[in-house]
C-alpha cells in the first residue's frame, strides 16, 4: 500500500493549551528555535532576561558534560516592542554553531542500544542520524528559552514568594544526605548538587566511569514554591498528570514521582495522609506533612510542589554493544563523538522548565474557568 502522507507527518511539537510553545530543529541542523503562544502583553522581556536560564544549561561548561561548544545565544525574532511583549507569538532562534556530524558517518547505517534510531526509522522510514537528530536532547534549549518566559510571567503574576528550583539528588548508586541540603550550595559545584560532600564524591564517581567509557544515571528533584491552591483539574488535566506528561517528554526520563511517590505504596493509610490544623484562615490551612508533594485530586494545595524524575544513563557510550543495522545484519556499535557521561545533570534546568511551563499554562487555565479575583 502507498504511504498516506496526509497521515505520516511528525505531529506533537507543541506543549501547552493557553500557554504553549512549539519548537523546532535538529541536533545538526542550521538552528533549533520555538514560538511560544500566550503570554500576556506588557511582560518586561528582552534576551538578557532569557539568557541566564540558558546559561545553566550549556553545554561544555565543565568535564562532566559533553564538550560540545554552544554558546546557547538567544534572539528574540518576534512578539516584543520597546521591552516589553505584545500579547502576539514570541519567536526564539538559537543558532547551532559547533556541530560535528563527521563523528556520526559510522552509525548512519547502524541502529545505537538505548536510542530512537530503531524506532525513528520503523516509523518515518528516514532518520538523521547525525546526532540523533529531532531526538537529540538538544532541542531542550528551546524548552528552557521558552520556560525562561513561562518563569518570568509567574514571577509577575504571583509574586516574590514564588520560585521553583532542582537540584540532582542521586548519580548512580550514590545519594546526598538530606541533612546537608544547602540550596546555595548548587551554583558552587558542576552538578546542581545542594550536599557538598555528595559532590565531592559524584566528581570521582563520574570520573571513574568516564574514563571506562560508560555513563551514569540520576535521579532529580525539582520543587515550586509559593503555589497557590487551585491549579489544575480534578479528572483530565490534574496538575500532577501534566507534570508527569511534561517531565517523562525529556530525553532520558524513565520515571516520575510525585511527593512520596513509590515510597507510599509501602506505608500505612495513618502515615500517608497530609493532616490538616487551622491555620490564618480557612484559605490558608496548616498542613502536617507534604506526601502528597502540593497536589490533591490534581489541584495544587498551596504546599511546595516536589517532583522527582528518573534519569537513564546515557546511551551513547564508547563501551562496544551489540547492535544491528538497516540491512538486519549484527554489528558492534561504538558511539564516538562528544557526550554527557552523566545527562541528568544538565536535565535540572530543562525539567525546571517544564515545571513552570505547566505551573503557567494551568494558571492561565484557572483565570480562564474561575476568574481573576482568588489570587
Amino acid at each position: 500500500m502507498p504511504p498516506i502522507f496526509l497521515l505520516s507527518k511528525m505531529t506533537d511539537n507543541s506543549f501547552g493549551k493557553l500557554f504553549s510553545f512549539t519548537s523546532f530543529g535538529e541536533s545538526h541542523g542550521t538552528a533549533i528555535g520555538c514560538v511560544v503562544d500566550g503570554a500576556p502583553p506588557n511582560l518586561l522581556l528582552n534576551e538578557g532576561l532569557i539568557q541566564p536560564y540558558l546559561d545553566r544549561r550549556r553545554p561544555g561548561t565543565s568535564k562532566f558534560v559533553t564538550q560540545r561548544q554552544e554558546d546557547d545565544e538567544v534572539k528574540i525574532l518576534s512578539g516584543v516592542f520597546e521591552g516589553k511583549t505584545t500579547g502576539t507569538p514570541i519567536g526564539l532562534l538559537i543558532h547551532n554553531k559547533d556541530q560535528r556530524s563527521k563523528d556520526y558517518g559510522e552509525i548512519a547505517r547502524q541502529f545505537r542500544p538505548g536510542h530512537a534510531d530503531y524506532t525513528y526509522q520503523a516509523k518515518y522510514g528516514i532518520r538523521d542520524y547525525r546526532g540523533g537528530g529531532r531526538s537529540s536532547a538538544r532541542e531542550t534549549a528551546v524548552r528552557v528559552a521558552a520556560g525562561a518566559i513561562a518563569d518570568l510571567v509567574l514571577k509577575q503574576a504571583l509574586g516574590a514568594d514564588y520560585r521553583v528550583r532542582g537540584m540532582v539528588i542521586q548519580i548512580g548508586p550514590h545519594s546526598i544526605n538530606r541533612e546537608n541540603i544547602d540550596w546555595n550550595e548548587c551554583a558552587k559545584n558542576p552538578f546542581f548538587c545542594a550536599d557538598a560532600d555528595a559532590a565531592a564524591k559524584w566528581s570521582d564517581y563520574l570520573d571513574d566511569v568516564r574514563k571506562s567509557g560508560s555513563s551514569a544515571g540520576a535521579i532529580l528533584e525539582i520543587v515550586a514554591d509559593g503555589v497557590p491552591a487551585g491549579l489544575g483539574q480534578p479528572i483530565y488535566g490534574k496538575l500532577d498528570g501534566e507534570l508527569a506528561s511534561a517531565m517523562m517528554s525529556i530525553n532520558a526520563a524513565k520515571g516520575v514521582e510525585i511527593g512520596g511517590g513509590f515510597a507510599l505504596s509501602t506505608i500505612e493509610g495513618h502515615l500517608a495522609s497530609d493532616q490538616m490544623r487551622a491555620g490564618n484562615s480557612p484559605e490558608q490551612p496548616q498542613f502536617i506533612g507534604n506526601q502528597s508533594g502540593g497536589i490533591l485530586g490534581g489541584i495544587s494545595s498551596g504546599q511546595q510542589i516536589v517532583v522527582r524524575v528518573a534519569i537513564k544513563p546515557t546511551s551513547s557510550i564508547l563501551t562496544s554493544r551489540k547492535s544491528i543495522d538497516r540491512d538486519n545484519k549484527n554489528v558492534d556499535v561504538v558511539t564516538k563523538g562528544r557526550h554527557d557521561p552523566c545527562v541528568g545533570i544538565r536535565g535540572v534546568p530543562v525539567a525546571e522548565a517544564m515545571m513552570s511551563l505547566v505551573l503557567a499554562d494551568l494558571f492561565m487555565r484557572y483565570q480562564a474557568q474561575c476568574g481573576f479575583g482568588d489570587f
